[in-house]
């Protein structure tokens, strides 16, 4: 609980902070780390909250709807962050080879260009892999050996076979993420007791959105003097109210 209220209020303070400061609001850079928050804010409530409720349970169920609304947001907000990183990862390469031209190419204009493609991304990544989930028959083994509906595990629990969608579902994430990586790597260089598996899904759903607020604000001067005047505002504004 306390590992979601951390994650929640540091995305929390991002957002606030970069939407209600004009300055940071008008710099591309921290109007695209305020969206990567708002993905990170939603990421961490798909499965956090059941999970919490699962360890202090002792028979742990979901829903056969509640698995597949889980998985679909899980591909859509983690499809939208992928392709939201590589813009931020575009947006510094042009800030540092090309920052004559910045401003005019990271203009208000391709910014939302740049928030609904990452949307319309996340969007295409897990409509093409649950469109076909949701028409499988299940009617074998119930469990999932892991710690929310991760969608390779519930497609090994259809009563029919799933090669074929297996194949696409590997062909789909991995294509995203090879793509993602290469532009990434691209754009670096041009620069003048859990399983592996559980491991891995409490990182990706709980420690990335605990990091991101870390990383993108500690150790950035701007975003810790615009938190500071946030702060100093709200509280000057509620003495202010308590006095009249």
């Amino acid at each position: 609980i306390k590992m979601k209220n951390t994650i929640m209020a540091g995305n929390l303070l991002i957002v606030v902070t970069v939407t209600f400061d004009s300055h940071l609001h008008s710099i591309p850079m921290y109007f695209l780390l305020g969206n990567l928050s708002f993905l990170d804010m939603f990421l961490s409530t798909i499965t956090t909250p059941k999970m919490v409720v699962d360890f202090l349970k002792e028979n742990k169920t979901i829903s056969l709807w509640g698995c597949m609304a889980q998985m679909f947001f899980l591909h859509f907000l983690g499809g939208s962050e992928m392709t939201l990183l590589i813009v931020m990862a575009v947006d510094r390469y042009i800030a540092i080879c090309r920052p004559l031209h910045y401003t005019t190419i990271m203009n208000h204009r391709m910014l939302m260009g740049s928030v609904l493609l990452s949307s319309a991304v996340g969007f295409v990544h897990t409509m093409s892999q649950m469109v076909f989930t949701i028409t499988l028959p299940f009617c074998g083994p119930n469990v999932v050996d892991n710690i929310f509906c991760d969608l390779p595990l519930v497609l090994k629990l259809a009563c029919t076979d799933t090669y074929v969608l297996e194949l696409l579902v590997i062909a789909d994430s991995g294509l995203l993420s090879f793509i993602c990586f290469i532009l990434l790597l691209i754009s670096t260089l041009s620069f003048c007791s859990f399983s592996v598996d559980k491991f891995l899904s409490v990182f990706y759903s709980i420690i990335t959105p605990l990091l991101n607020p870390i990383i993108y604000t500690l150790k950035n001067k701007e975003m810790r003097a615009a938190m500071s005047n946030l702060g100093t505002s709200m509280w000057h504004g509620h003495g202010s109210k308590k006095t009249k």
